[in-house]
Parts: C-alpha cells; structure tokens; sequence
C-alpha cells in the first residue's frame, strides 16, 4: 500500500501545481485582454489557445450579453479551480497521508 500512497501523494501535488499554473495562465489572459499591446501578441495567442477550450463552454451556459457585455466566464473557472484545488487536492493529499501513516496494532 506504500507504493499506492506514494503514487496519491505525488498525483496529488502535480494537479495542485497544473491548477495553480493553469490559475496563472488565465489570470495573464484576463490581464493581457484588458491592454494592448503589439509586442505580445504571440504571447495572447498562446494564452488564448490554451484557455479558450475551457471558456467556451462556460460562455454557452453564461453568455457575456447577460451580463452588460461583461465576461465571468474566467471568475467561474476561478471558482472551479479553488474548489477542485480545495477539495480534490487535498481528499488525494488525506488518504496518501492515511495510507502512509504507521499503522498501530499489528503485533
């Protein structure tokens, strides 16, 4: 069961660094949307391309026009990735800690 825990352990920190990361990244789109500025505009491209996929569908069930034009579809995934960061990170980080825990009572 070790080798379990540790694998749990591990899963748990490499999704909690790819939301925090993925955090960053939309948090730099929402920004760079904000300004214009020509010299990064292969930069928006990235971001765009690696944030769209998640935001378009988002913008299905809450179109932008709802809301006086504004777009909360990037505060929704905010939202989604601190409860998942909140909740899933921490569930896989608990049981890899139970399962890795010295068990008493054996002898």
């Amino acid at each position: 069961m070790t080798v379990f825990g540790y694998f749990l352990a591990a899963s748990a920190r490499v999704l909690d660094v790819v939301l925090m990361l993925y955090i960053w990244i939309l948090l730099f789109r929402v920004i760079l949307s904000w300004i214009q500025v020509p010299s990064l505009y292969q930069v928006k491209v990235i971001l765009f391309r690696l944030t769209e996929p998640v935001l378009s569908p988002i913008r299905r069930f809450v179109p932008p026009y709802r809301f006086g034009g504004m777009d909360i579809s990037p505060i929704i995934v905010f939202l989604i990735i601190m409860f998942l960061r909140s909740f899933l990170v921490r569930s896989l980080a608990y049981y890899a800690a139970k399962l890795l825990a010295p068990s008493a009572g054996y002898f």
